[in-house]
């Protein structure tokens, strides 16, 4: 940020005026910088994260929209600016990152709550603390709030080469889990194996999921955290094992199932939104991911990095997928 603009107290940020495509997100060099209240952190933001539930956001599609015109993003890193008054814990000067900024944080600077905002660990990058939030809580929820995991079963990841496919092999490897994941490309296979998958599948072919139930002596995965579901739940629910979870983290759609399935396993379909944590469990997550990143079992893997005034592609390409999926995609600030 440049010093006049300092003085003047305005900010670069990218402003939603109407629901829509990327298109609608518009580049803006005068936006108000917030002044934090009560126990709100102003962070200068160096990264900002880009997940999929951004762009829900965006078309208007979201449970819960915004009012107009708003900031994209919740996923941030960057150093404390200043601290509301009552806030006790972080200062100014502080490396921090957040799941939870709530002025956005496609932006200079972002305002979140101080019980959202944690530590960056000395030996992440910025862009690193933008690629935690979002994807780590949502599969420690997935994994273990909403899924039961425990020791020594075996879970399928399908659609593994994401930022939150990335964190469950993380966390699953660490917690004594048998670990499985797909992806689309010779990369994304790769990632997934260097991250914890056991055994990997190319789910663009079509005997994949032979392939895993062979893999799994014909009884399948314990539990199967799905990324797309509108896609593959019908495959889910065919492979899962007799008193599997299924648990869906992603879906842009409609699909015809079999519910008889569920009932022959007595099998458990559940879903995941991050959201909708309560008190407890949102510091169990929280707690559990900072002590992963501090320990050095978990680590973000950022995919591709965009500028703030790319946001329209960075959107584009996290729903598209044109190079494959791999890792977090970022906006440098």
């Amino acid at each position: 940020m440049s010093a006049s603009r300092a003085a003047l107290r305005i900010m670069r940020a990218i402003r939603v005026s109407e629901f829509g495509a990327p298109e609608v997100m518009k580049f803006k060099t005068d936006v108000p910088i917030p002044e934090p209240t009560g126990k709100e952190i102003l962070i200068k933001i160096s990264s900002a994260g880009v997940n999929p539930a951004d762009t829900y956001v965006r078309t208007g599609s979201y449970p819960v929209k915004p009012s107009l015109p708003y900031t994209p993003g919740k996923d941030a890193a960057g150093i404390v600016e200043k601290v509301g008054p009552k806030a006790k814990i972080l200062k100014a000067g502080d490396r921090v990152y957040t799941y939870a900024c709530g002025s956005g944080s496609y932006a200079e600077y972002g305002l979140a709550p101080e019980d959202k905002v944690r530590i960056l660990p000395d030996n992440l990058t910025f862009q690193e603390g933008a690629s935690i939030g979002v994807p780590y809580y949502t599969a420690f929820r997935a994994l273990f709030q909403r899924g039961k995991a425990r020791a020594n079963e075996t879970v399928l990841i399908h659609g593994a080469s994401g930022a939150v496919g990335i964190a469950c092999l993380q966390f699953g490897s660490a917690y004594g889990l048998k670990m499985l994941g797909t992806a689309g490309t010779t990369k994304g296979l790769e990632l997934i194996k260097e991250h914890g998958a056991e055994a990997c599948f190319n789910h663009s072919e079509q005997d994949y999921t032979s392939q895993i139930m062979e893999a799994t002596g014909g009884s399948g995965p314990d539990l199967i955290v799905e990324m797309l579901g509108n896609v593959n739940l019908q495959k889910d629910l065919e492979m899962v094992a007799k008193y599997g979870r299924i648990v869906v983290v992603g879906n842009r759609g409609s699909i015809e199932i079999n519910p008889r399935l569920t009932m022959v396993k007595e099998a458990a379909v559940v879903g995941v939104m991050l959201g909708t944590a309560n008190e407890f469990e949102t510091k169990e997550l929280m707690a559990a991911t900072q002590a992963g990143l501090v320990k050095g079992f978990l680590k973000p893997i950022v995919g591709q990095e965009f500028t703030l005034d790319q946001a329209v592609e960075a959107h584009h390409e996290v729903i598209e997928h044109k190079q494959g999926t791999y890792g977090k995609i970022v906006l440098n600030i």
